[in-house]
C-alpha cells in the first residue's frame, strides 16, 4: 500500500489493492465474480458501452466511525437503484444481493484504504457495461460488472461553502420518459459541457430546469436541490427526468422525523427559489451542500450572506453524525461489513 497523506485527500482517483469483476450474458442471472488485482481493462473498438453508452454504474461510500468500525450507507438502496438503471438500459438486471455482496467483498479487500476516523472516506463505483461487439443498434450480448474503490476527500476544493450557481436554459440534462431516472452513464456526458462553460464563468455548478416548459427546478449537475421556507422543505418530485437520489431521500426523512418540517416534493419555480430562507443540494459526494447564489440572465440573486443556513446545518450534522456513529442510527441505515 503507497503512503497516503489522508488530511490532503481531495475527490480524485487513488489506486487501490483490488477490485471486484463479473462477467453476465443476455438471459442469464449475475451470480458468479471474483476480486482482482486493481489495474486497467481491455474492450473492444466495438463494445457496446463505447458506440452506444449501454452502460450505468453506482456511487456509494464506506465509512470508519466513531465506534472505529467500517460501514456502509443504505446500500440496499443503491441495489434497488442499480436495478432499475439495468432494466432499462437492456443490460441484464442487477440482482441485489448479489450486487451488496460484490460491494462488500472489494470494501473489506481493501480495508486498509478507508481513511481514518474524520478523515475522509471510502467512495465505492459499481458499474456495468456492455462488452461484447456490435455494429447495428441493439442490447450486447456480453456486459461486464466491476466494483472499485477510491479514499475521498471534500467534493468541492476549499471546504464547506455556499455554491453560486448558473441557470442554464440553453441545455437541459434529461427529458420526461427518458433516462433521467436511471443512473446512466450517458446522463453525466450531457452534462460535461455545461458545466465546463460554468465553471470557466466563475460558477461552481449547474441548475437545470425542466425540458418541457423550462421554468421548474430539477436538478445541480449530479445532485438534487431542496428548497426551505419558513418550516417547509421542498424539493423538485420525481417525474421522470430526475434521479431519486439516496441522500435526497434520507434528508427528507431526516427533516420530516427529526426536526418536524413539512417535507413537500412538487414543481418548484425559480422566484420560489430565489425568495427562499435557504437552499441546498444533496449527493453521495456533496452531503449536504448550501446554495449560496443562483445567477440567471437577469442577474445574481443571493440566497444566503455566505453561511450556511440553519436547517442545512442541522440536516447536514444528524446525516454524517449517523454515518460516522456518532449519534444513534434509529432507521438501520447502516450496513456493518461484519453482517
Amino acid at each position: 500500500m503507497k503512503k497516503i497523506d489522508w488530511d490532503s485527500l481531495g475527490f480524485d482517483v487513488i489506486e487501490t489493492k483490488s477490485m471486484f469483476k463479473a462477467t453476465c450474458k443476455q438471459g442469464e442471472t449475475w451470480q458468479k465474480g471474483s476480486l482482482i488485482p486493481y489495474g486497467k481493462i481491455e474492450l473492444s473498438p466495438a463494445a457496446g458501452v463505447l458506440n452506444y453508452g449501454q452502460g450505468c454504474f453506482e456511487g456509494t461510500k464506506a465509512f470508519r466511525t466513531a465506534k472505529n468500525r467500517v460501514v456502509l450507507f443504505r446500500i440496499d438502496l443503491n441495489a434497488n437503484r442499480m436495478a432499475v438503471s439495468t432494466k432499462r438500459l437492456c443490460i441484464p438486471e442487477m440482482n441485489k444481493s448479489f450486487f451488496i455482496d460484490a460491494v462488500k467483498k472489494t470494501v473489506l479487500d481493501n480495508i486498509d484504504y478507508v481513511p481514518p476516523y474524520n478523515k475522509g472516506t471510502l467512495y465505492i463505483r459499481p458499474i456495468v457495461w456492455g462488452t461484447s461487439p456490435a455494429i447495428g443498434v441493439k442490447p450486447v450480448e456480453e456486459y461486464t460488472f466491476m466494483v472499485f474503490v477510491s479514499p475521498v476527500g471534500p467534493y468541492f476544493k476549499g471546504g464547506v461553502r455556499p455554491l453560486h450557481l448558473k441557470i442554464n436554459k440553453e441545455y437541459h440534462r434529461a427529458a420526461p420518459k427518458g433516462i433521467g431516472n436511471a443512473k446512466a452513464i450517458g446522463n453525466y456526458s450531457a452534462s460535461l459541457y455545461p458545466l465546463a462553460e460554468a465553471k470557466n464563468e466563475g460558477y461552481d455548478e449547474v441548475l437545470y430546469l425542466d425540458a418541457k416548459e423550462d421554468k421548474f427546478l430539477e436538478e445541480v449537475g449530479s445532485a438534487n436541490l431542496f428548497v426551505i421556507k419558513e418550516n417547509k422543505l421542498m424539493t423538485p418530485k420525481l417525474r421522470g427526468s430526475i434521479l431519486a437520489g439516496i441522500t435526497r431521500d434520507s434528508v427528507m426523512r431526516l427533516a420530516k422525523d427529526k426536526l418536524g418540517l413539512d417535507v413537500i416534493e412538487t414543481d418548484i419555480l425559480l422566484n420560489e427559489v430565489y425568495n427562499a430562507d435557504e437552499v441546498f443540494c444533496t449527493g453521495t459526494a456533496v452531503s449536504v451542500t448550501p446554495v449560496g447564489k443562483i445567477s440567471d440572465k437577469d442577474g445574481v440573486h443571493s440566497i444566503s450572506d455566505g453561511n450556511i443556513g440553519p436547517y442545512a446545518t442541522k440536516l447536514k450534522k444528524l446525516l454524517i453524525g449517523i454515518q460516522r456513529e456518532e449519534i444513534n442510527d434509529d432507521f438501520d441505515w447502516l450496513f456493518s461489513l461484519d453482517s
